[in-house]
């Protein structure tokens, strides 16, 4: 069954090419973290900032543009696994009733995920959350 994260926070570092973001379990202590390229930790860092609107569209607004075009709404985040230090997550979209999941990478899914206000659910499977936190 996946657990509801959140965002809890996001490292920047100039010096690193890998950034790091933190998703916490929503009523809960476990947390872990995610590296992540520059350019998706600089989008999801602005998106959580109050007030920020990009001059253009970014990518992940497209996105939801796309999905709104063709008459889905973008539902949710679930990163499914966790294979050889790389997660792997899926954007649920809802069309007619029915769940749609795209494959996609989390830093993505997640930047798609804070574009909106609230913020859409981020799920974690319980296996993958095990992994990442070392826990049984």
């Amino acid at each position: 069954m996946p657990i509801e994260m959140q965002l809890a926070r996001i490292i920047i570092s100039e010096i690193s090419d890998n950034q790091v973001i933190y998703l916490k379990e929503v009523g809960g202590e476990r947390q872990f973290p995610i590296l992540i390229g520059i350019f998706e930790a600089t989008n999801i860092d602005r998106r959580v900032k109050e007030g920020y609107q990009p001059p253009r569209p970014l990518t992940h607004d497209l996105i939801v543009k796309v999905a709104e075009t063709l008459g889905a709404v973008v539902d949710s985040v679930v990163i499914s696994e966790l294979t050889e230090h790389t997660y792997y997550a899926s954007l649920r979209l809802k069309k007619d009733g029915e769940i749609i999941e795209i494959d996609s990478r989390p830093s993505d899914a997640i930047a798609v995920a804070v574009t909106f206000q609230p913020p859409l659910p981020i799920y974690v499977n319980e296996q993958v959350l095990k992994d990442a936190t070392g826990s049984t």
